[in-house]
């Protein structure tokens, strides 16, 4: 499991692996089974994880019990409720296994010490930081002004590899249309 976050340290970093090896060791090695929670609605994200294997989706749930899923997050990721997290606030969403995951997991106190220590981790976590906040504008401006037909090509263009992998009701979710507009999308595209 820890060979995935090591290569992904390495190809993102400069770090050796003396500095790989002080990363890991206050992580916490875990399994989410399918549908498996690692943040509910309501609590404080108290852990900032990395995804080693497996697909995770961030989503939240309206009062007539409909899910609008805001995130997908695949392998060699970071996985958190940022807000919570940072502000130490209850959560507004879940974050949740698709299917099995294998996940590193640190403390608060942990990684903002390895943060503190490792300098190069504090600039690739304002790297990831900055290209977040640039994805959910742009996720946003999309959202806001693209026709179906566009959030779909979009979604097929940024997360070619998820269209074999998740179900369809999923996609819909993300994009923000009835699982019936997303057929006749797909259907449409087919029989051009």
């Amino acid at each position: 499991m820890i060979t995935g976050f090591e290569t992904y340290i390495r190809n993102n970093t400069n770090l050796g692996k003396e500095d790989i090896e002080k990363i890991l060791a206050p992580a916490q090695a875990r399994t989410l089974q399918r549908n498996e929670l690692l943040l509910q609605q309501g609590q404080i994200c108290r852990h900032k994880t990395f995804l080693i294997k497996g697909l995770m989706r961030t989503y939240g749930i309206v009062e007539d019990g409909s899910e609008h899923i805001l995130h997908f997050s695949t392998e060699n990721t970071w996985v958190l409720d940022a807000e919570s997290y940072n502000c130490k606030q209850p959560s507004l969403y879940n974050i949740a296994a698709i299917n099995h995951c294998e996940i590193l997991c640190w403390t608060q106190e942990d990684f903002n010490r390895l943060l503190s220590e490792i300098p190069e981790l504090n600039s690739l976590s304002m790297l990831l930081i900055t290209s977040s906040s640039y994805n959910v504008r742009n996720r946003l401006f999309s959202t806001l002004s693209a026709t179906p037909e566009e959030k779909y090509n979009e979604f097929t263009q940024q997360w070619p590899d998820l269209l074999s992998r998740l179900p369809l009701h999923m996609i819909a979710s993300y994009l923000g249309i009835s699982l019936k507009t997303l057929t006749r999308i797909r259907h449409a595209q087919l029989h051009r």
